[in-house]
């Protein structure tokens, strides 16, 4: 009942049997409580330091308990001081915390353009996407064209995407078709479409792209290369290109749950995609960017084209394309 005020449980029990019985000593309280003499006299240095006992004056070398309505008060006196020099030390880390980031802000360089931030190097990346997911308030919009997703990734992604959702954040996803071939990959999509996030997915995304709130956008410097830096836009004009563009993926993606559907010629996105790639003379490791897949499954793709146009080459390919109308 006293725990609240710093009072364990057998220095209370000691406590209450002090004020019921006040002429029994150490002996009497063994035997009524239950405890050893050490336990007692522990209580005893215990009370003694809270104010709740007193020497007696009548009896020398006894000790007395103090009436609660005194003893509550001195208990309630004393954590009110403790509350509020555990404010006063609250108050004192916000004030050195806030003196850090304005001294790591002046170090920060300036902005070359207005609406124009440019991240260098990954730890700046991480450190400016994990604070904008405890930003955003309504949604995030989001290209992944880096094919499959490794375990270990999906993993670490896991809390954030959890918390994002549990907090009412709408999340729209865009994949490559390729990770359709990723069974866990499918399985972390199909567990946060049970969360609400929707996600499609298409045969090619033109950027790496993550927009938050209609307000701010992350796209790569290098989309070969992420660790190279990226760059944050929130101009209004970048932002109304960028979530037009989104719009556009999003209505022609295919909902993930759905299996990849044949057009008139019997092709997938993917097999389409790949098509005209081929016709530009695009290498198979070319493709397999592109489609976030790996070069013996653009290999693949490729050499059935070929074999279902009874092309020998790349250029008879794209010649047998046009001639089928599959290729204007």
């Amino acid at each position: 009942m006293l725990t609240s005020l710093g009072v364990d449980r057998r220095t209370e029990a000691v406590y209450r049997a002090m004020l019921t019985h006040p002429d029994e000593g150490v002996a009497d309280l063994c035997r009524r409580l239950g405890m050893s003499e050490g336990d007692i006299r522990g209580s005893f240095d215990r009370l003694s330091e809270l104010a709740l006992v007193r020497p007696s004056s009548e009896e020398h070398g006894r000790l007395r308990a103090v009436s609660p309505d005194i003893g509550m008060e001195i208990l309630l006196t004393r954590q009110q001081a403790e509350i509020a020099a555990q404010q006063h030390r609250v108050e004192t880390s916000r004030a050195a915390a806030a003196q850090l980031i304005s001294e790591y802000a002046d170090l920060r360089p300036s902005v070359a353009e207005p609406g124009v931030e440019h991240l260098v190097g990954l730890d700046r990346v991480r450190e400016r996407l994990i604070l904008l997911q405890r930003e955003v308030r309504e949604e995030v919009m989001i290209f992944s064209p880096g094919g499959e997703q490794t375990q270990e990734n999906l993993e670490a992604s896991r809390p954030l995407d959890e918390s994002l959702l549990g907090r009412g954040v709408r999340m729209r996803t865009v994949y490559l078709d390729s990770v359709r071939n990723s069974p866990h990959t499918v399985a972390y999509a199909e567990w946060l479409s049970g969360l609400g996030r929707q996600a499609r997915t298409a045969p090619t995304l033109p950027v790496r792209l993550i927009i938050a709130d209609h307000s701010t956008a992350v796209i790569p410097v290098d989309s070969d290369d992420t660790a190279a830096g990226a760059v944050v836009l929130t101009g209004q004009g970048a932002l109304a290109a960028l979530c037009a563009l989104f719009e556009s993926v999003w209505e022609t993606a295919k909902p993930f749950g759905e299996a990849a559907p044949r057009d008139e010629r019997g092709l997938t996105d993917t097999e389409s995609t790949a098509l005209k790639l081929l016709a530009d003379g695009f290498t198979d490791e070319a493709i397999a960017k592109r489609l976030g897949v790996s070069h013996r499954t653009a290999r693949r793709v490729a050499t059935g084209l070929m074999e279902r146009l009874g092309a020998r080459s790349r250029f008879e390919a794209g010649v047998g394309a046009v001639r089928r109308g599959w290729l204007r």
